[in-house]
């Protein structure tokens, strides 16, 4: 393979961040990035969609949320929109 492993990859910045792509050791840094770029846009709804499993990336995103004196509030999305499998996200 001749792609860099660990070369940046580009991620369009939308009001939805979908992190079944991501690696786990990597989850951290570009929620927090993620979350920069929307703030900058003065976006106020969001979405992370960490998916279901047992429940280690939806800790780690709700972690990072709860530090983050942008967020209002965070919780399950509703059930069309990932229910506990994804996040929705309200910033000041």
């Amino acid at each position: 393979m001749d792609q860099d492993d660990d070369a940046p990859v580009e991620i369009p910045i939308t009001d939805t961040l979908d992190l079944h792509s991501v690696p786990p050791r990597d989850v951290k840094g570009v929620v927090e990035a993620w979350l920069e770029e929307v703030k900058a846009r003065q976006w106020k709804g969001l979405r992370i969609i960490h998916g279901r499993g047992i429940g280690v990336q939806r800790e780690m995103v709700r972690s990072i949320l709860s530090r983050d004196p942008d967020v209002i509030d965070f919780r399950d999305a509703p059930l069309g929109a990932g229910g506990w499998g994804a996040t929705v996200v309200t910033l000041r």
